[in-house]
């Protein structure tokens, strides 16, 4: 055996060992608009999510982050709460390098089987969106415009946010309709017990930049895109 065989086979086992996070994505009991606000009934139904890794740590404080997901016949709801004191954001142009801003990401993989086929949703607190498909099927370039997404931030459409004493938090609510992953869900919408892996991300932006994800990444250094480490969800009724 090579030496480069020797170290993929040592990857693999890693990854197969990697005890990944599950949760389940509960089927939404009432309406909800998409006003950045997370106050509607239904909200309060969906599991929270906050045991977020931070997986590149250094120095600074370890802010909180509220993740919860919910679906119906049309889209997935994400929901997140950003516990940060120093909230910044200045990129404004679509799919431009929101990570450089408080930021949060969505990485779905609707297909538990090819991992690799996946799809993102980053958002920065001003509500810049950059999207992108990696798959084995798509032909285009790396950025995508997903159909009919809707979305809205606690600063929604500043020209730029600079930190202020007076930050606290930030919120992100978006629904994503299903029908952007036909090509690789099983069913879409998804049918009760249907599994899917996805990872939540977020960057901390000028001030205090950390990086953490729901599921653990185990690499060097800061890389969202290792779907290998997605997390599992399973939606429910």
């Amino acid at each position: 055996m090579t030496h480069y065989s020797i170290l993929l086979v040592a990857a693999a086992g890693a990854l197969a060992a990697q005890d990944f996070p599950r949760t389940e994505i509960r089927r939404a009991p009432s309406p909800i608009t998409v006003d950045g606000k997370l106050d509607e009934p239904a909200w309060k139904k969906a599991k929270a999510v906050t045991d977020f890794h931070f997986n590149w740590y250094t120095e600074g404080e370890k802010e909180k982050t509220v993740a919860r997901l919910l679906w119906d016949d049309e889209n997935l709801y994400v929901g997140y709460y950003c516990h940060d004191k120093h909230i910044s954001g200045y990129v404004t142009e679509r799919h431009g390098p929101v990570s450089l801003d408080d930021c949060v990401e969505v990485f779905i993989s609707p297909n538990p089987e090819k991992p690799r086929n996946y799809y993102g949703f980053e958002l920065n607190v001003l509500g810049t969106m950059l999207n992108f498909i990696r798959a084995d099927w798509w032909t285009g370039g790396m950025r995508w415009e997903p159909d009919g997404v809707a979305w809205r931030t606690s600063h929604h459409g500043l020209p730029k946010k600079d930190a202020s004493p007076d930050d606290d938090h930030w919120i992100l609510e978006i629904a994503i309709p299903f029908r952007n992953f036909s090509r690789d869900a099983a069913h879409t919408p998804p049918r009760p017990g249907d599994v899917w892996r996805l990872n939540l991300n977020r960057a901390g932006g000028k001030t205090n930049a950390q990086y953490s994800t729901w599921s653990p990444v185990k690499t060097p250094k800061p890389n969202f895109h290792v779907p290998e480490s997605f997390g599992y969800v399973t939606f429910r009724k």
